[in-house]
């Protein structure tokens, strides 16, 4: 499963962009936002690539893979 490793809206806010910022430059949709508030990791590489600009960083900063029981019972490996 891919989980955030830190708090994006934390991380969004230190580096000077808050929610209204990000919603009214219309750098990320409403609804991705929802997303991300929510700890929803199913989002876009072009979110992701939008994130790692904003946070300068990697996607590995971002996210992480840990195995967990969803693999063993949705994946037939």
């Amino acid at each position: 499963m891919i989980k955030y490793k830190i708090d994006i809206m934390e991380a969004l806010k230190n580096a000077g962009y808050s929610r209204s910022i990000i919603k009214n430059k219309k750098i990320i949709s409403e609804g991705v936002m929802q997303k991300i508030c929510h700890n929803d990791t199913d989002l876009t590489l072009k979110t992701i690539n939008t994130l790692c600009i904003l946070l300068d960083c990697q996607p590995s900063d971002l996210i992480e893979f840990k195995f967990d029981s969803y693999v063993d019972t949705n994946i037939n490996l």
